[in-house]
């Protein structure tokens, strides 16, 4: 079964957040980190560290809550990242991405 998962993006602690959704992290992080898509929001704004996510097994489950963060307050979701990682650490440095291929 495919996992979905909504996510956090930022360029620096309490800086530029993006929020997404996607069905394959490990590569959609990759893709902000390497800039693939250079007129895009995360590119411009050097948002290239993922400070939260959160699994879902449906997606549309997983593209309603990520519509329902875009609409919060921005304290709102900064008080979550900071119940899940308090020191705004980028979550993918553990995980040894292979930056020579995407998908």
């Amino acid at each position: 079964m495919k996992e979905w998962n909504v996510y956090m993006m930022c360029n620096r602690p309490k800086g530029t957040l993006y929020i997404g959704v996607t069905d394959n992290l490990e590569e959609r992080v990759k893709e902000h980190k390497l800039k693939v898509y250079p007129q895009s929001f995360t590119a411009k704004y050097n948002c290239d560290k993922l400070v939260h996510f959160e699994a879902y097994e449906n997606g549309e489950k997983a593209v309603k809550r990520e519509r329902q963060m875009k609409k919060w307050k921005r304290d709102w979701k900064i008080k979550l990242i900071e119940e899940f990682n308090p020191n705004w650490i980028d979550i993918s440095l553990n995980w040894k991405l292979d930056f020579n291929k995407l998908r």
